[in-house]
């Protein structure tokens, strides 16, 4: 009677076997592969450099923090207007793409030493000071906003096949065959997340893509479009192994001042990625029947310096600076697989794909709506995440200190990605727009903290 409701699921310190292993990996990777790739294509960033740094900084992230915190490394958005504004300057811009990406990673690494900083600071304050400066009414939002402003990105992946090949004259049979193919994809990923069961209960993000891969493919033939041709622009005809292409950063005090203010930033944004993690993990324990308390929440001073660390590795090779991914959280709470062990093994995978060409052009074979129809269900998630912050916290949401903040960031953050592209217009400088929000909600909690702590003496 015990077992009838055992929840099913691999908590930081199990390993699945070699076989579930692999595949739940795998789908890890499928998960982390669309934003980590559109950071290096938007970016200029060379793409296959950008896989192997983000498994290479994912392993450093995993052993630095001791294995227990399950989070993968990626490239992050909230760098993009700092990195395309640096090298959209007179001086960089004249280089060649290598120099280009050499001095702004100068500036990554430089960044990293930002996040290790603040872990320092907050392993030596402790998790409560962190607490009152990001509480859950802060970090609930951001976490809400990073989703859904990925939402104009999931739905244009969803409409169209992108830079695959459409023959002339096909074009409107394309868009309405890409929309097709996205609901199959997000509907048969939802299907199988709700309904399967026991080991195929936890591969739905793996599953739903090879269905929406299916059903392309077989309209695709039907209606004579071709779009399994694209290939990597990195390839090169004829090769099996190509090592990434690595560089080395190039000193710039340029790439200092446009980049490593940005790491502050996204300090709210991985409080937000640890704190969902801490709410997720202990509750498969509870449901495991699991006595382990796993005081994930209590590391958040780790993994920032993880985080800085993984900048600066990814930073040393050619990467884009990056973050702990909200996707592959989001993709570990619909599977309830927590493992560090499998988060390694895709990171392992990651850094193969990097160097082999077959394997860069399969992933790039997989058509736009696929991953689309994926990442509507994945950024959503996320969204939903931030929600599931404030509940667990108890949030008073008839507070109108609360009610201020956390309007405040979720206006700013969405009103500046959908008005003015995800970088707001301020004073002359360009404010990317979840960093904007973060830093705004975090200032005015604080100085609407002063009446709160009178009242609370007086009580």
């Amino acid at each position: 009677m015990e077992n009838r409701n055992q929840a099913i699921g691999y908590l930081p310190d199990e390993r699945p076997p070699i076989w579930k292993l692999v595949l739940y990996a795998l789908q890890q990777v499928i998960v982390m592969f669309p934003a980590t790739i559109a950071v290096a294509l938007l970016t200029g960033f060379h793409v296959s450099t950008t896989i192997f740094a983000s498994g290479l900084a994912t392993i450093c992230f995993i052993l630095i923090t001791g294995r227990q915190l399950p989070l993968y490394y990626g490239s992050s958005f909230s760098y993009l207007s700092a990195i395309l504004a640096l090298m959209a300057q007179q001086q960089i811009a004249s280089l060649t793409l290598n120099e280009q990406i050499a001095t702004a990673q100068f500036g990554i690494v430089m960044s990293g030493f930002v996040s290790i900083a603040a872990g320092l600071l907050v392993k030596a304050c402790g998790k409560n000071a962190i607490e009152k400066i990001l509480p859950a009414s802060v970090t609930g939002p951001i976490a809400m906003v990073i989703g859904l402003t990925l939402a104009g990105n999931a739905l244009g992946d969803a409409a169209s096949f992108g830079a695959n090949a459409i023959p002339v004259g096909l074009e409107m049979t394309a868009a309405n065959l890409a929309w097709v193919v996205s609901l199959v994809t997000l509907l048969a990923t939802i299907l199988f997340s709700r309904y399967l069961k026991g080991f195929w209960s936890q591969l739905p993000l793996l599953l739903g893509p090879v269905v929406g891969c299916l059903i392309a493919f077989a309209a695709g033939r039907a209606t004579g479009l071709d779009f399994f041709r694209h290939l990597s622009p990195e390839s090169t005809s004829g090769s099996l192994f190509a090592l990434p292409i690595f560089t080395l950063p190039k000193p710039s005090w340029l790439a200092v001042a446009a980049i490593m203010p940005i790491a502050i930033a996204t300090i709210p944004e991985s409080t937000a990625h640890v704190f969902q993690l801490d709410i997720y993990v202990n509750d498969l324990a509870r449901k495991k029947g699991s006595k382990k308390i796993y005081k994930i929440a209590d590391k958040l001073g780790l993994n920032l310096i993880g985080d800085g660390i993984g900048d600066m590795v990814a930073g040393m090779i050619g990467g884009p600076a990056g973050t702990n991914y909200g996707e592959n959280i989001s993709a570990m709470a619909i599977t309830k697989v927590f493992s560090t062990s499998v988060l390694i093994g895709a990171a392992i995978i990651a850094m193969i794909i990097a160097c082999f060409t077959p394997l860069i052009n399969a992933i790039y074979a997989i058509p736009t709506p696929v991953i689309g129809g994926l990442e509507i269900y994945l950024f959503g998630a996320i969204a939903a995440q931030g929600i599931a912050i404030m509940i667990e916290k108890k949030t008073d949401m008839f507070s109108s200190k609360n009610i201020a903040v956390i309007a405040c960031i979720m206006v700013i953050a969405l009103g500046g990605q959908y008005k003015f592209g995800g970088s707001i217009p301020f004073f002359g400088l360009q404010v990317p727009c979840i960093a904007g929000a973060a830093i705004f909600g975090i200032l005015l909690n604080y100085f609407l903290g002063f009446g709160e702590k009178r009242e609370e003496s007086q009580q």
